[in-house]
């Protein structure tokens, strides 16, 4: 099975559930995010990364109103965690981010707030609400930190009811690109 399978799997199985509170389901966000990236030339490992920077909360079932529920169940951690075992860090990191990048964006930015919408204001409350002095330092350093600002934009946007994007098939030679290329046999 290649990695597009396991993915197209995944979305098969969850992808049709409701986005936490957005008018869209979790594939329509997934692909809606990929659409905004291809639109901007991103590289393509980026538009793999917008394509499942929320595959975290696909790989566990979860109640639709887990953060209602004051629980955070930290998709970019579990994201990272599969995402590393079929791509390389210019896939995983900037998806392992964007939550940071929110955070980021809520303590630099005083306008980018009053922009999320109510379901990401409260899952920002639950992931440590705006960063303090200290860790805006400590992103800015981050290898990935640019990555991770511009798929953290891509996702705030991809929350348009009935937005025409491309399907989920489009995009298999790019993740099968994407994916580790670096798996050679182990040399004795």
């Amino acid at each position: 099975m290649g990695v597009y399978d396991e993915i197209a799997e995944v979305f098969e199985k969850r992808g049709a559930g409701a986005y936490f509170g957005e008018p869209v389901s979790q594939l329509e966000h997934a692909l809606q995010a990929a659409h905004f990236a291809t639109e901007e030339k991103a590289p393509d490992a980026m538009v793999v990364a917008a394509l499942l920077h929320d595959i975290g909360h696909l790989l566990e079932e979860v109640p639709e109103d887990i953060a209602e529920q004051g629980i955070d169940a930290h998709h970019e951690q579990i994201g990272l965690a599969w995402l590393q075992k079929r791509f390389e860090s210019e896939v995983s990191e900037p998806v392992y981010l964007h939550v940071a990048a929110k955070r980021y964006l809520c303590a630099t930015n005083a306008e980018y707030l009053g922009k999320l919408s109510p379901a990401s204001v409260l899952s920002l409350k639950l992931q440590g609400g705006p960063m303090s002095d200290a860790q805006v330092k400590e992103f800015e350093g981050h290898r990935y930190f640019r990555e991770a600002l511009r798929l953290r934009l891509w996702d705030d946007r991809s929350k348009i009811e009935g937005l025409a994007t491309a399907p989920l098939e489009s995009y298999v030679s790019m993740i099968e690109a994407a994916a580790h290329r670096s798996k050679k046999p182990v040399k004795k």
